[in-house]
């Protein structure tokens, strides 16, 4: 496989990845201690005595992105390399990860530690990589490379990763559609929490305002800015008009399609399209139109209107409270079989608007520069 001209964004997908893995692995973070045992016994500990279908196939399914992710930044990186090494090389890293986590996981007494879960792991990486490794013998690799190339700018990686992440990050519920950001009382709460019972409590800066909740026409504001902003950002990165114009309905489905499932996974199947009521259709139709508009604005426009519009967003949803009916939903997802999904779309969903903004300040910066 020849070495393309542009980055590619497998390696900071893959480290991103391997990130939330790790959190999801040791969340809660909390009374970490000695427990009096070596941190590998749990190698030679017996079969677990109950375990589900569930557990099985989210311990494999969750380690085959990061066994892709990996090996396909290796046969990036290191094109001269054979492909059954970088499957290798990608395998065994995953699996040490995995190893890592459920060592550390000894000093967790919420943990258990499990040679199962490792083996499973490691067989989700390896499957994981195989699947890279035949993709590049295929030449999908190669092929993805060109189309990249046809598609987007050279210095697109950012972007593109950001493209990736934000269906995952719409997964955790948010108190508004597509609004994504809302960490303002969570944050106040924590650092709280963290200075109680201490001198620098004094510190904290008392607020001044109650928060108020949104009044629906600010909500349909805040549907319609977070449904933009991944267009924007898609335009941002798109060679061409015609490209753009196939990006925005697939960018818009992704999103749609991402919150119904993250409905499905809080209420039941049944209620997978409860959240897309008319507010909702209206706001993402009105993303639609804005952003069919803007196909020929210039890419720095784009840029800048992205960059509004996430302040504006973030403005709105964090001068508001959660609601309890909201806060009952997040107890869904952050007790049983969802903390499994927990750690790794959370901090997604918290941080998204945050790293879109730093990118988005990067790409006016460098065009200014090179104007």
């Amino acid at each position: 496989m020849a070495e393309s001209s542009h980055k590619s964004a497998a390696f900071p997908l893959a480290l991103t990845y391997a990130a939330l893995v790790a959190y999801a692995s040791l969340y809660p973070f909390a009374d970490w201690r000695d427990q009096g045992i070596t941190s590998w016994a749990f190698m030679t500990a017996p079969w677990p005595k109950y375990w589900t279908g569930f557990d099985f196939g989210i311990n494999v399914a969750g380690y085959v992105p990061l066994g892709f992710l990996g090996a396909i930044s290796v046969m990036r990186h290191r094109p001269d390399m054979p492909v059954a090494l970088a499957v290798a090389r990608a395998a065994f890293a995953a699996a040490a990860l995995s190893f890592l986590m459920e060592a550390l996981q000894t000093y967790l007494p919420a943990r258990i530690p499990s040679n199962v879960d490792w083996a499973l792991n490691s067989v989700g990486a390896l499957a994981g990589a195989i699947l890279a490794g035949l993709l590049e013998r295929v030449g999908a690799v190669a092929h993805w490379g060109r189309v990249r190339g046809t598609w987007f700018v050279d210095e697109a990686r950012g972007g593109l990763v950001l493209l990736a992440l934000w269906p995952v990050a719409l997964l955790f519920p948010a108190a508004v559609s597509f609004g994504l950001g809302q960490v303002f009382e969570r944050l106040e709460d924590t650092i709280a929490d963290w200075l109680a019972d201490t001198p620098f409590i004094d510190w904290l800066p008392v607020r001044q305002f109650e928060l108020e909740p949104l009044v629906p026409a600010a909500e349909l504001l805040c549907v319609f800015l977070g449904a933009l902003v991944p267009c924007l950002l898609a335009f941002v990165v798109a060679r061409s008009l015609r490209r753009r114009a196939m990006l925005l309905p697939l960018t818009l489905l992704l999103g749609i399609a991402a919150s119904a499932l993250s409905a499905m996974l809080s209420w039941g199947p049944q209620h997978a399209w409860a959240w897309f009521d008319l507010p909702v259709r209206i706001g993402v139709v009105a993303a639609a139109l804005v952003g069919a508009t803007l196909l020929p604005a210039p890419r720095r426009l784009c840029a800048a209107l992205a960059l509004i519009a996430i302040v504006v967003q973030l403005g709105l949803i964090n001068g508001a409270p959660e609601s309890a009916y909201f806060a009952q939903t997040l107890a869904t997802w952050e007790q049983g079989r969802f903390i499994r999904f927990h750690g790794l779309v959370q901090w997604l969903g918290w941080l998204w608007p945050f790293a879109t903004l730093g990118y988005l300040l990067l790409v006016l910066s460098r065009d200014i520069r090179h104007s």
